[in-house]
């Protein structure tokens, strides 16, 4: 019989610490074992909300959501396991072990670099610049803050992506203001941004789309994780 969170707790068992960027990414790591966190796509405030913990309190930490693709042969959906994070000044190795053990639970996964971004890379020009000065698969703006969070505190980190805007497709400038300080989607802005002309029905769509294929392969993934996201139980 798998156990809850409460005996979890008394056993000293501590939770994974998911990290992600969006409510819904939130929502679909939720699970037994597992303690979220996330900014709404915003790297400062974190790094502060991880600050603000008093001590790890966690057993690993766990990059996982959607990523903007850089590698041209990624598509919406595909999964990326990372062995590296790539940030501006620094590079974080993925614990092999951990990586390892992702990767051979989800079918079809591959494993590459991340790269973490403290801003959202919306044009092809920039993802293609981002690729050839990184050599990252695709680009997040959370793994480089959760792999400099377990570092710091010695723990083992792992980062699971699901590409959301291949290479080859430019965000819409729209999006970059479409989310909430809490990661759920700004309908309104989303609307005043159609209303305004800054925004295209089209534009709208293909977003759907792409996300909607991403979204629907990261819960495959948690789904085929498990409790803890697959990371093994150690009191």
């Amino acid at each position: 019989m798998p156990i809850g969170d409460d005996l979890r707790r008394g056993l000293g068992i501590a939770p994974v610490l998911a990290v992600t960027g969006l409510a819904k990414e939130a929502r679909l790591a939720v699970r037994p074992g597992v303690e979220t966190v996330g900014a709404g796509g915003n790297p400062a405030r974190l790094r502060a909300l991880l600050d603000m913990r008093a001590g790890p309190g966690c057993r690993a930490v766990l990059s996982i959501g959607i990523a903007g693709g850089l590698d041209p042969v990624l598509m919406p959906g595909d999964v990326i396991v990372a062995d590296t994070i790539v940030a501006a000044d620094a590079r974080y190795p993925a614990d092999p072990a951990l990586a390892e053990g992702l990767r051979a639970r989800l079918a079809g996964a591959g494993i590459a670099a991340l790269a973490g971004v403290d801003a959202a890379v919306m044009s092809c020009e920039a993802k293609a610049a981002l690729r050839e000065r990184t050599g990252a698969a695709a680009a997040d703006m959370e793994s480089h803050v959760a792999a400099a969070f377990a570092a710091r505190h010695g723990l083992p980190f792992a980062a699971l992506r699901v590409v959301c805007d291949p290479a080859q497709r430019a965000l819409p400038a729209f999006a970059a203001q479409a989310l909430k300080p809490n990661g759920e989607p700004d309908i309104l802005a989303v609307l005043a941004a159609l209303l305004r002309g800054r925004a295209r029905v089209g534009e709208l769509v293909g977003l759907a789309r792409d996300s909607g294929a991403a979204f629907a392969a990261l819960k495959r993934c948690c789904d085929a994780l498990g409790p803890g996201l697959g990371i093994p139980e150690r009191p």
